[in-house]
């Protein structure tokens, strides 16, 4: 019976060592999860609080207050307003009375072309995530940019629809899919290390 070679069993017992830790880091990361879904959706039922100086996930989906002390730049997302119709999502950049900048969706149109008008002032709305989005490499690996904070504004700006109240159900989990993917690479990788040797043996 022919030796193992030593390099290439090294090379992949070490990948398939970082796949499991990879899986089972996933399988942390959904309990994770569950736990902030479930305060998440205790935060709807909250009292309106003014915007914290540390803006936390503790905090996601609950309705805050804040002053816009100025507006910047305005970008678009894909969105759905509170009648159930889609459009575009009006997203304005706010400077607050402290200095932040805290992306505000003023609302959903149907124009693409349209030109939203809102110089700032106090705003109340939920707390959300601002759209963004990131490879699936990063989300398996947890290498995922943080998504940045959104305030999903209770009033439109003028010509706009309100914007659908942000819903925790939109928060994806999918760790467990993940942490499944992690454990069945480090499977096929040892079984196609096998075959290898299987056939060298030969």
């Amino acid at each position: 019976m022919r030796k193992l070679p030593v390099l290439p069993t090294l090379v992949v017992l070490l990948a398939v060592a970082t796949m499991v830790w990879l899986g089972a880091w996933q399988l942390q990361r959904r309990a994770e999860k569950e736990t902030l879904l479930a305060r998440a959706a205790a935060n709807l039922d909250r009292a309106t609080v003014p915007l914290p100086a540390q803006i936390t996930d503790a905090l996601l989906f609950a309705r805050v207050s804040a002053t816009c002390a100025s507006t910047g730049a305005w970008t678009m997302a894909a969105g759905r307003a509170v009648d159930d119709s889609t459009g575009y999502r009006h997203i304005v950049a706010c400077r607050t009375t402290d200095g932040r900048i805290v992306p505000v969706d003023k609302g959903v149109s149907t124009d693409f072309a349209i030109k939203p008008v809102w110089a700032g002032g106090p705003v109340t709305g939920t707390l959300s995530h601002a759209p963004g989005s990131t490879s699936l490499l990063d989300r398996l690996t947890g290498n995922a940019t943080p998504p940045q904070p959104l305030i999903v504004a209770d009033t439109p700006a003028p010509g706009l629809k309100a914007s659908r109240r942000p819903d925790p159900a939109s928060l994806p989990n999918n760790h467990l899919a993940y942490a499944v993917q992690w454990f069945a690479f480090a499977i096929a990788a040892i079984v196609i290390y096998l075959l290898a040797l299987r056939r060298r043996s030969r």
